[in-house]
C-alpha cells in the first residue's frame, strides 16, 4: 500500500506524524498478542492508548487469531490487565468469526467436527452449532483450531470425514507457531491444518487473518466502515500486515512482538511482488509511541 501522507513502506513514525495519521482514521484495528499484551502482562502504555483512542471518538476493535478462549473470557482478560473500556462487541477472534461463518455464510445443516480446544468449542456452542466429538454420519464440516490435546485418533477421524467432498474443511487461522518465553515456540493452528491437508488431500478455507472474512464480520456489525478510514496495527507481517493489505487498510507494525524491522525491509526490497503485501506502511517501536500525540491533543483542547 502507498500509505498516507506520502511515506514509503516501513516508515518509522512518531510524534506529529502519528498524530496526523490517527486524525485521518476512524477505525483502529489491533491485534492482541505481541501488540497490547504478552501473555498475562500488558505492554507498557497500551491500556492508556486504547482508552485515549476511545475517548477521542475512534472506533477501536481487536482482531485476534487466538481461538483458545470465547469472547466473554477475552473481556475478563482485558479488564484484568487494565483495559477497562473494552466491550464484548469490540472483540473479533478467529473462533467467533468461525461461528459466524458456519451460521451466516454456509448456514451449516448438520454437525461440526472440531479439532480444537475447549474455548473454541464453547464459542461455537454459543453460536448454536451442534458439535461432534465421536463418530457419526451427520458431520458437515471439519474445523481445525489450536488443539493442545491433539491425538492421532482425532486426525484420523477428521481425515475420514473429509473424504466426503460435501464436508467443509475450515481452519480458524493458519498461524504456524506462537512464541513462548526463553525462545521456545508452540505449534499453532496452521501446523495442525497442514497435517490434515496432507492426510485429506484437500485445502482448508481459513477464517482468521489474513482472510478478508474477519473484516466482513466487523463491517456487518459496525456501520460505515470504509477501508480507507482503517488502520491495522499488528506484530506479524504474514498475518496482520497481509490482512491489512488484503482489506485495503493502512498498516502499522509494532516491534513488541514476532516480526522485526529487518524482516519487513527484506520483504520491501524483494523482487517478488507478492512479498510487498507483507510490508507495513508504518513502523513504531511500541503503541506507547502514540501517547505524546494524545498529550498534544489534550493540551490543545484545554487551551
Amino acid at each position: 500500500m502507498a500509505g498516507a501522507f506520502g511515506f514509503k513502506g516501513c516508515q518509522k513514525i512518531r510524534g506529529p506524524q502519528i498524530r496526523n495519521l490517527l486524525e485521518a482514521k476512524d477505525f483502529i484495528l489491533f491485534d492482541c498478542d505481541g501488540v497490547i499484551w504478552h501473555g498475562e502482562t500488558a505492554i507498557t502504555g497500551a491500556a492508556k492508548v486504547v482508552s485515549s483512542l476511545i475517548r477521542h471518538g475512534k472506533n477501536v476493535v481487536f482482531v485476534t487469531n487466538n481461538c483458545t478462549r470465547p469472547r466473554e473470557n477475552y473481556v475478563h482478560k482485558f479488564y484484568r490487565l487494565g483495559f477497562t473500556d473494552v466491550m464484548l462487541e469490540q472483540i473479533f477472534s478467529s473462533s467467533y468469526c468461525s461461528a459466524l461463518y458456519l451460521r451466516d455464510v454456509v448456514k451449516i445443516r448438520g454437525q461440526v467436527f472440531v479439532m480444537g480446544c475447549d474455548g473454541l468449542r464453547r464459542e461455537l456452542q454459543g453460536g448454536g452449532r451442534p458439535l461432534r466429538g465421536g463418530g457419526g454420519r451427520d458431520v458437515k464440516a471439519v474445523l481445525v483450531g489450536h488443539d493442545d490435546k491433539l491425538t492421532f485418533l482425532k486426525l484420523a477421524k477428521a481425515s475420514c470425514y473429509l473424504r466426503d467432498p460435501d464436508c467443509l474443511f475450515l481452519a480458524t487461522d493458519n498461524d504456524p507457531w506462537h512464541p513462548l518465553s526463553g525462545g521456545r515456540i508452540l505449534p499453532g493452528s496452521g501446523s495442525l491444518t497442514a497435517a490434515l491437508e496432507v492426510s485429506s488431500g484437500r485445502k482448508a478455507t481459513v477464517i482468521g487473518k489474513p482472510s478478508r472474512f474477519m473484516f466482513e464480520c466487523i463491517s456487518s456489525q459496525f456501520s460505515g466502515v470504509e477501508p480507507a478510514q482503517c488502520l491495522m496495527i499488528g506484530d506479524r507481517l504474514e498475518t496482520d500486515m497481509l490482512f491489512g493489505s488484503n482489506c485495503g487498510f493502512d498498516t502499522m507494525l509494532t516491534l513488541t512482538g514476532v516480526s522485526q524491522l529487518e524482516e519487513a525491509q527484506e520483504y520491501r526490497d524483494s523482487e517478488l511482488a507478492a512479498n510487498h503485501s507483507l510490508v507495513p506502511d508504518y513502523v513504531v517501536d511500541s503503541i506507547a509511541d502514540f501517547l505524546p500525540a494524545f498529550e498534544e491533543l489534550d493540551d490543545e483542547q484545554s487551551n
